[in-house]
């Protein structure tokens, strides 16, 4: 651009001091031209002095030095007598991947004998794209009005730019239309660049009042001062944020409301941060989570510590509703610290207890207790569309920890379900916020009231305990690939009975040809059977259940095994099955669509 300004300066001068004589035109040409940032070949330049008003075109192939492709550029400007202002409506910058048809107006090139330049560039339905489709743009139209000016060892510009339509893509950001403005001014010096008074206006999204400087050699902010007083959540975040999110739980977001930011940087480093958020809502498409009336104000400041301040009016979390929430906590410089944090869900509430969080090396670490107060199992199974449980679950976790997108528990975590205990131990949770998340643990059942369990899925009548055991489990993205898991009825002295109707549902888990092992002529006269021990287990590897039960036969395996009168035994006989298979027959079992085979 500076050179473009010097050949005008030099063709003008030129033609003012040739126009009072005897010269029609001025033509120069030269094969090649070297500068230390660009290389020039081909250029045709001619000054035609026939008319009133002069005319100048300007013809080359030019390219960066680092680039390999020429570039077409060609120039038509008129030369009035009155000397400024004078236009070039005719401009064109071609290649392969790139087609820039431009007009530039100069108003000013001069003042008291010193460069003074005011000029404008207009951009006419102008497209590029590179060869890794990482930045592209299509009927792209605006202005770009300059202003330079030395002052002593600087320049002084001043510039407004007016993005009136067109798209572009510079990954990951996409923005369309147009109604976007920028205007700003400052001074240039030794490579580093004053801005103040910048103003940027994003049509739908907001205003961003800034002032700083920036370092030309690497492009690094030295200085920052911004405040974005509204920012409009619903236009900014599927055009700003979203692009930045694709690989977390908000890639599927919607988000409605306000924000509001300021920011300060000082020497390259962060020095103040505030965001507010008035009555947000946050919903995933993916029905994970929602949040409604989010009200926030987050302070950070790198040299006094901050209070923070979150709240809620009302949500859900994977379908579970989550009541009024009000949160503070301590943040100082990298580190938060909250001594408690209540989190009302269902008809109880999560306690989360001595939280302290800091980030080190661009990682996030943290811990903290929590404890969830007896909630409705009958509530939790209706949002969770799961079988209608009974009774009350609570849980405690002595602590959780993170570190470097890794969760995991120290102790164990004992949740009070179906009258037993599930003791669930040594769960780790990689990504667990991620597209992908892994899950590994140990789970312990004990106790469980048999009664409650199979009403709950109306499995038919079962009275006893059942212990359990899920050893090995791994779950990639919340669905299980690896465990070997073993049911069974617990030890001890206690009522056992069994109705047909249970019977009849046990067989068909042991898929097709399980039967009980007496006749069915005697079977009809019953509608319960007394067992001695029942079980089944499965092992899971690559999709395929390698299925047991409490013991082995050549034929098969027992999985209800007789004792009294009436006794009953089950045999169940694949020994294989497919994990979608078996999941197949237990939706059946529960669905009441089993009629097994029972002799």
């Amino acid at each position: 651009m500076k050179t473009f300004f010097a050949a005008c300066s030099f063709f003008c001068a030129v033609f003012y001091s040739l126009s009072a004589q005897a010269v029609s035109e001025i033509s120069i040409s030269a094969e090649r031209v070297e500068h230390p940032q660009v290389d020039v070949q081909k250029l045709v330049i001619k000054l035609n002095l026939k008319k009133t008003d002069a005319k100048l075109s300007i013809n080359s192939a030019i390219k960066q030095k680092a680039d390999k492709a020429w570039m077409e550029f060609s120039l038509n400007c008129e030369l009035p007598r009155q000397q400024v202002p004078f236009q070039c409506a005719d401009g064109l910058l071609k290649s392969e991947r790139l087609n820039i048809p431009f007009g530039i107006e100069l108003s000013r090139l001069y003042s008291e004998n010193k460069p003074d330049i005011d000029a404008t560039l207009q951009l006419k339905n102008a497209s590029f794209s590179d060869e890794a489709g990482l930045h592209a743009a299509e009927k792209l139209n605006g202005t770009l009005a300059i202003s330079l000016k030395p002052s002593a060892d600087t320049w002084l510009w001043r510039t407004a730019i007016n993005w009136q339509s067109g798209e572009v893509f510079w990954q990951p950001f996409y923005i369309a239309n147009g109604g976007h403005q920028l205007t700003a001014s400052g001074k240039l010096e030794n490579e580093l660049l004053t801005f103040n008074s910048a103003h940027l206006k994003v049509k739908d999204v907001g205003e961003l009042k800034a002032n700083g400087q920036l370092s030309l050699n690497d492009f690094k902010i030295l200085n920052l001062s911004a405040d974005l007083p509204h920012l409009n959540l619903n236009a900014a975040y599927p055009m700003f944020f979203k692009p930045l999110l694709e690989k977390t739980a908000f890639a599927n977001a919607e988000i409605n409301g306000v924000a509001g930011l300021k920011l300060e940087i000082e020497n390259a480093e962060p020095k103040f941060f505030e965001l507010l958020l008035k009555d947000v809502d946050i919903a995933d498409k993916n029905e994970k989570f929602t949040f409604y009336k989010v009200n926030a104000n987050i302070p950070w400041d790198y040299d006094a510590a901050k209070t923070v301040s979150f709240g809620y009016e009302s949500g859900a979390l994977l379908n579970l509703p989550l009541g009024k929430t009000n949160i503070q906590a301590q943040v100082d410089r990298y580190s938060l610290t909250a001594p408690n944090i209540k989190l009302p869900i269902l008809d109880g509430a999560l306690h989360l207890t001595n939280i302290s969080a800091a980030r080190k090396a661009d990682q996030w670490y943290w811990h903290l207790g929590a404890k969830l107060d007896a909630i409705s199992m009958e509530d939790f199974s209706t949002h969770l569309k799961l079988p209608t449980m009974h009774g009350k679950a609570s849980a405690e976790i002595p602590l959780v920890t993170y570190a470097a997108g890794l969760l995991t528990t120290d102790g164990s975590i004992l949740l009070n379900v179906f009258d037993g205990t599930a003791t669930v131990t040594q769960l780790t949770i990689q990504s667990p916020l991620g597209i992908a998340p892994k899950l590994n643990a140990n789970i312990a059942l004990r106790n469980l009231d048999l009664g409650v369990l199979t009403s709950t899925f109306s499995f038919g009548a079962i009275e006893g305990k059942l212990d359990g055991d899920i050893k090995n489990l791994e779950l990639q993205n919340w669905k299980p690939v690896k465990f070997d898991a073993v049911v069974q009825s617990s030890p001890g002295k206690y009522p056992k009975k069994i109705s047909q109707r249970a019977v009849e549902n046990i067989s068909a888990l042991g898929g097709g040809g399980a039967a009980a092992a007496v006749q069915r002529s005697f079977l009809r006269f019953f509608e319960q059977f007394n067992y001695g021990k029942m079980g089944l287990s499965c092992r899971l590897r690559n999709d395929i259940c390698e299925m047991g039960g409490v013991e082995s036969t050549p034929q098969g395996y027992i999985i209800v095994k007789g004792s009294g009168i009436p006794a009953i035994t089950v045999m169940g006989y694949n020994k294989t099955v497919g994990w979608s298979e078996l999941l197949s027959r237990i939706k059946r079992v529960i669905d009441g669509n089993t009629k097994a085979v029972v002799q």
